[in-house]
């Protein structure tokens, strides 16, 4: 039988099925087999390693991860497609899948009860692009025993993502998920290779998660927190932003701070560098102009 992800096969299930597509849930269906592999292939699975899979539609990545992977569990939201999931994936006995919503799901939980027994577990997913980065920070923030975030996403978010510091694509999204991972573009999808096709191109991206994170920051919360606020107005300095912290009472106080750390106060957020921002943070806590 040929694989899902060929335009036949997800047509004729589609079909069978009487499937209609819903755009409240983002759902396009992937019908490029090249663009599977290089997934799998950045994904790094093996026999020892589980998958987790977030909205696998009618499994076009689920089949291929089941043949990769010692264990695959993949989380769908739409009730619809759960018949559709146990009946093409009936081959495989080493995937599970669950229904419901990944942003409400107890992750922690889920762990114990499906990887147990894996050596290492990746997130593997074409994800929606309307909750792309409230479920990225979710898998970051939990602080989840990952090994790598293989994702396709919306194209400029995945730039976002990569970005450096100093372009118009840097901002808050890329220092959280650099924060805690090694991002690696790994290859443009153009809409034509979904059904239906999006009106904007994907991309792939792998997010290797780190051992320690790439800055060292007393708290955490505070140091996202100058970040968050840091950016709150691009085009202003990074003095103005912060003056949420000090007050207009003291900015002048806040200027020299940010002088006495070698920072430039007319500097504007993207031009900082992680390193610099855990300055920032750390410099602000100490002043006592953070609470």
């Amino acid at each position: 039988m040929k694989e899902i992800v060929t335009s036949s096969r997800t047509r004729d299930i589609i079909r069978k099925h009487r499937f209609t597509f819903k755009k409240s849930l983002g759902q396009n269906f992937l019908i490029d087999g090249h663009v599977l592999d290089q997934i799998i292939e950045a994904a790094g699975l093996d026999e020892s390693r589980g998958a987790l899979e977030i909205g696998p539609g009618i499994g076009s990545l689920t089949e291929q991860l089941a043949k990769a992977a010692g264990k695959v569990t993949a989380v769908e939201i739409d009730r619809r497609l759960i018949p559709i999931l146990q009946e093409v994936m009936s081959p495989y006995e080493n995937v599970s899948i669950v229904q419901g919503d990944i942003l409400k799901t107890d992750l922690k939980q889920l762990w114990q009860d499906q990887f147990a027994s894996c050596e290492g577990v990746s997130v593997v997913a074409n994800l929606p692009y309307y909750v792309t980065t409230p479920i990225i920070m979710k898998l970051l923030e939990e602080k989840l025993p990952l090994e790598n975030i293989v994702v396709m996403v919306q194209k400029e978010v995945a730039q976002r993502m990569a970005a450096n510091p100093g372009g118009k694509d840097f901002g808050s999204l890329s220092i959280a998920v650099q924060y805690y991972c090694e991002p690696q573009l790994v290859c443009i999808v153009p809409g034509k290779a979904f059904i239906p096709a999006p009106n904007v191109d994907s991309a792939v991206i792998k997010l290797k998660r780190r051992l320690e994170p790439a800055v060292s920051v007393p708290d955490e919360a505070k140091f996202f927190h100058v970040v968050q606020t840091a950016f709150s107005q691009r085009r202003k300095t990074l003095a103005n932003n912060l003056s949420a912290f000090s007050g207009k009472e003291r900015k002048g106080e806040l200027s020299e701070l940010l002088l006495q750390i070698g920072i430039q106060p007319e500097r504007r957020a993207e031009t900082l560098s992680l390193d610099e921002f855990a300055r920032v943070s750390e410099a602000l806590t100490k002043s006592g102009m953070m609470n």
